[in-house]
């Protein structure tokens, strides 16, 4: 069994610091740094850090995607990426010194087109073998059809491969036709798969416990933000709070959380100490700067605060 991730969308993460944030000023920036980015890929490079090797699919284009796939074989991770016409995104990070807050800016992504797809899909069905784990995490770009993830999906179903799903909006309304081995929505996710504005604690675990009934998945997870999340799956509810901590990036956290349950996932742990494991991932990935991500030693700090 290996563990395969698919990015559609990555991007390259660029972050820097400036002493405060002021308008129409121009502002020096210092600390510059680039970081591969996007969600399988940052799964990847989490799951690098705690041993587990994984196999990366992306496409990529123009010289940022360049850039990116350098930047992660430098890192050692097992890079598999088919190139694309289509200039990889880049993301933008400005931590203000005075504040201690961070600015996110997201770059558009030119629309994609379907028809240069079918090199990637290649690449999947070669590298995702029987009783592979298969995570899909991240946007899915414009040009695309919402139900590009879940037809990737339904051609594996017969390698009876665990499919993890970490997306959101339709595309994730289409991917949950499919059978399922984990999912992370968060608490407005699940309020909206569910029909409503917002649910109770009663009501989302109730609603949680009926998605794994209907073999929707096997493990819902949902996350609480700075509360930690907790997860359903067939024979209950387990919570995990999160420690307070002083937050320096939120890049990543949902990422690093999806590599800490994968991890207890290839480890055969519980369904709580799987999520123990996720939050301490998450968390580990706040106390790190710009799209830096968990990094192995606070997560073992994390670890025994969870």
């Amino acid at each position: 069994m290996k563990v395969v991730t698919l990015t559609i969308n990555p991007a390259l993460d660029k972050s820097a610091k400036v002493a405060e944030m002021t308008p129409f000023d121009k502002l020096e920036c210092s600390d510059i740094t680039y970081h591969p980015g996007g969600g399988g890929v940052n799964i990847s490079r989490v799951l690098h850090r705690l041993a587990i090797d994984s196999h990366c699919l992306f496409p990529y284009g123009g010289k940022t995607g360049e850039h990116l796939k350098d930047l992660l074989k430098a890192q050692h991770i097992n890079v598999f990426a088919t190139p694309i016409s289509i200039w990889t995104r880049e993301n933008f990070a400005v931590f203000d010194e005075k504040t201690g807050l961070q600015f996110r800016f997201g770059m558009p992504t030119t629309p994609f087109v379907e028809t240069e797809m079918s090199p990637v899909e290649k690449l999947i069905n070669e590298q995702v073998g029987n009783n592979d784990i298969f995570v899909i995490s991240g946007s899915l770009p414009k040009g695309l059809p919402t139900d590009y993830y879940s037809k990737i999906i339904q051609k594996l179903t017969a390698k009876g491969i665990k499919v993890i799903v970490d997306t959101s909006g339709p595309v994730f309304n289409e991917v949950l036709k499919n059978e399922l081995f984990l999912i992370k929505p968060n608490q407005k996710e699940l309020a909206r798969l569910a029909g409503v504005e917002a649910q109770t604690k009663e009501e989302q675990e109730a609603f949680a416990l009926k998605m794994v009934a209907d073999q929707i998945a096997q493990y819902v997870v949902v996350s609480l933000g700075k509360d930690g999340a907790f997860v359903a799956h067939k024979n209950g509810v387990d919570y995990v709070k999160a420690p307070v901590i002083s937050v320096k990036s939120t890049i990543g956290a949902g990422d690093s959380m999806v590599a800490g349950l994968i991890y207890a996932i290839t480890q055969n742990e519980t369904p709580k100490n799987m999520l123990r494991w996720g939050v301490a991932c998450g968390v580990s990935a706040t106390l790190s700067e710009g799209s830096d991500l968990a990094h192995k030693e606070n997560i073992d700090k994390i670890l025994k605060l969870v």
